[in-house]
Formats: C-alpha cells, structure tokens, sequence
C-alpha cells in the first residue's frame, strides 16, 4: 500500500471537487499575476492550481498575503517557461516568479512519507496532486484551487472544517509534529487569527511533542514569530504560546517576564498594535518596532531598579548597553537575530530616553540625532502615546521637529577601486 492510499484510507476521506455554485470564492478576488501563471502552466501541458493559505483564506472571507501555486512542471521548467524566475532552496526546491516587487511562489507537486516520525530533512520527491495535498500540514491548508474551473479540490476533508472553522492535522498529529515541530507553532498561529477550535488528539499531541520544538530551525521559527507580530493576532498569539509552554523553550527571559507584571505591559502594546496601527490607511509597522514593544516594558523595569530607585540617572550610552545586553538575554542562544534587526531594534529602545528623559532639562532644545533608526524611534513613541496619552504632546513636537528639519542624506561609501591584476607575461 502506497502513502497517498495508506493515508486516504486513514482519513477516509476521497477525492472531492466543490463547483463555484457551494465554495463562492470569486475569481476576481485571485491575484492577476497568479491567475497568468497558472494559465501558461496550463498551456505548456502542465497541471497547476492555486494552493494553500491563498485558498483558505479567500474561503475564510479573509485578504491573502501570498498566492502560493502548485504543479506538475519540475522547477527547471518552471524556469525555462518563465524568464522572470529564480530556483531557490535545498531542502524545498522551488521557483519564485517575479513581477516587480511582487513574488510568486511556483512549487512542484510533492510526495513523503507520512507515517514515520523521522524529522524532515529534504522534500524533494515529486508526486501527484493527491500526494501534495497528503503531505500539508493541516486540512484547511491542503485544498486546491482550479481558476480554469473555479473549482475547489478536497483530497482531505479541509472544506468542510473551515465551514465549521476546525483544526485538523493532515494525518496523526503526534507523528506530524515529530516530523516538523514547526508545525505546532502553525497549529496556534491558525488558532490565534482564526479563532478555529483545535481538534482534540491535535492538543494532547502539541502537549506531549512540545519539547520538540528545540529542534527546529531558528530561523524559521524567528520567521513566523515576527510575521504574527505583523499579523493583528500578536497578542493572542503570544498568550497561547506562553499557555502551551512553547515560548519558555525558546525565549524563558521573555516568558518569565511575561508572567510578572511587565506582561500585562507588553499585552498592552501588542494590543494597541494589533488593533489601532492595523486600521484601514495606517502603514503596518516595520519589525524592529514590533520586538520594541516585546522589550521596552522589560528595559523601563531595569532602568528603574538599576538606576533611578538607585537615585542614579543613567546616561544614553549605559541605557544603549542595557538595550543591548536584554536584547541578547532575550533571544540567546535559540535565535541568532539577523545584525540590522537587532542594531535597530537597540536603536529604537535607547532613543526612547532621548525623547522621553527621565530628567528632563528646563529649556533645553529638540536636536534630532542623524541616527537612521531615530525615524522608527519616534514611530514606537507614537504606539507608547495611544497607551499613555500624557506623551501625545511630547510626540507631537518631536514630530513637528523632525519633519520640519532638513536632514542630510547619508552617503553611500565609495567603493574602493579594485586594483587590476597584471596581465600575464607570455614565455
């Protein structure tokens, strides 16, 4: 018995195909650019939907991020049919296709083996559609979307749970989250925007595999904590991974401050986030912001008892050490924050004495730093005035301030010119 047999009849659940007339989904609502590739797809001989989260979401009547797509062309014919595209990844070869800044995520039909809880290492053995679908993490990510039919395709029960809004693993999900424990911080994500009900063996397995988490990949765990923070789900993601002991293997400084009475602060913070900066017209907030508003309560209780219950006023260069020094403590050892993020991230925290002193001087004018950050500092100083409105007058002139100077560019450096080797002598 095969895996796409092993598992169908495991799931028993068959192949079935839902017409525009029940699913809805209209197809003007589909990416453009999505709807060219899939036809070209189509025209060379190959088979190719829409797949994944795009689906899922456009039926959950929510916007789609991405518009993933799946096919039976190998990456390098993806390639040679479009001109605009790159083959990308090891361990999950597929192609990008680009349209200006947008990128397209083109995969080819996948198979695996489901049941063995072997980590996933590679994932580079093609399939069938059927097979694709089998693999995917939970059911409400394992539908297919036909645009040259407007036709939903369901090897796996996932229509019917996002009708009644329930999570469910594609398979055993103690096995599942064995072979890719990323997949339980997935489980919560889909929870904390969707407000699904989880499946009960899927929450006794998160239990019983969640130390498993540690063998994940860093930076795929990094990826998908800073995208929920941009998600207008932090806060209630944040909970959950702290209630399901999650966030205490990866980052126990910020898990043990989250039960003290800093916590309540930094749900504050990802509240307004969530809620105010997430309204229509607002620009989302860029990410080093985002972990100042996971730090800047844990900074603010240091400088207090390290400092100022010390009747000791710090200067800009010690609360640049401190932000530093939490930000370490904070994502060390597990994530390896990439250099830009954290220097801006210190940035923003170590600004936020500048423009709120703790011992503010009578007369004393506004300079603004040419610091980069300083741009980002002052968006942070805007979130701590929708939770403090006391500091929506000090933002106020601040930001009067900085628009109104003229700030020099900075300057590329120059790149030093490459000394030019001597020709070679001839014998």
């Amino acid at each position: 018995m095969n895996l796409s047999q092993s598992l169908s009849k495991q799931l028993l659940v068959k192949q079935k195909v839902y017409p525009f007339d029940e699913h809805l989904l209209e197809i003007n609502k589909v990416d453009e650019h999505a709807l060219y590739v899939i036809k070209k797809l189509h025209e060379a001989g190959f088979v190719a939907y829409l797949v994944g989260g795009s689906v899922r979401d456009l039926l959950l009547q929510k916007k789609p991020k991405d518009f993933d797509i799946s096919t039976s062309a190998s990456p390098e014919e993806i390639k040679k049919l479009f001109r605009n595209s790159i083959l990308i990844g090891k361990r999950f070869r597929l192609a990008h296709v680009r349209f200006g800044h947008k990128i397209l995520e083109v995969s080819t039909f996948r198979s695996g083996d489901n049941e063995t809880d072997a980590l996933i290492i590679r994932d580079n053995v093609w399939g069938s559609p059927e097979e694709d679908a089998l693999r995917r993490d939970f059911t409400i990510n394992g539908l297919f979307y036909d645009p040259l039919t407007q036709a939903i395709i369901d090897y796996v029960g996932g229509y019917p749970d996002i009708q009644r809004k329930y999570l469910r693993t594609i398979g055993q999900p103690f096995l599942r989250f064995k072979q890719d424990p990323v997949r339980m911080i997935r489980l919560i994500k889909f929870q904390a925007r969707f407000g699904l009900e989880i499946d009960p063996d899927a929450k006794i397995a998160l239990l019983e595999c969640r130390s498993e988490i540690i063998k994940s990949s860093p930076a795929r765990i990094l990826e998908e904590l800073l995208r929920m923070l941009e998600s207008g789900a932090a806060q209630s993601f944040l909970r959950l991974m702290t209630e399901h002991g999650l966030l205490q293997l990866m980052m126990p400084t910020l898990t043990h401050n989250m039960e003290g009475s800093e916590g309540q602060e930094i749900y504050s913070y990802l509240e307004e986030i969530d809620t105010t900066f997430h309204e229509p017209g607002n620009p989302l907030l860029e990410r080093p912001i985002l972990l100042a508003a996971l730090l800047f309560p844990i900074l603010q209780k240091r400088i207090q008892t390290r400092y100022t219950d010390r009747e000791r006023h710090p200067h800009l260069g010690e609360i640049h050490n401190e932000s530093h020094h939490l930000i370490h403590e904070v994502f060390h050892p597990f994530f390896l924050l990439p250099r830009r993020l954290r220097a801006s991230t210190g940035a923003i925290l170590t600004a936020q004495y500048r423009l709120t002193p703790i011992e503010k001087r009578k007369g004393s004018r506004l300079r603004i730093p040419s610091d980069p950050d300083f741009g980002m500092a002052l968006q942070f100083l805007n979130v701590r005035a929708a939770l403090e409105p006391g500091l929506k007058m000090v933002y106020d002139e601040w930001y009067t301030t900085y628009t109104s100077t003229d700030r020099p560019k900075t300057r590329r450096r120059s790149k030093r010119p490459r000394r030019r080797k001597p020709p070679a002598t001839t014998s």
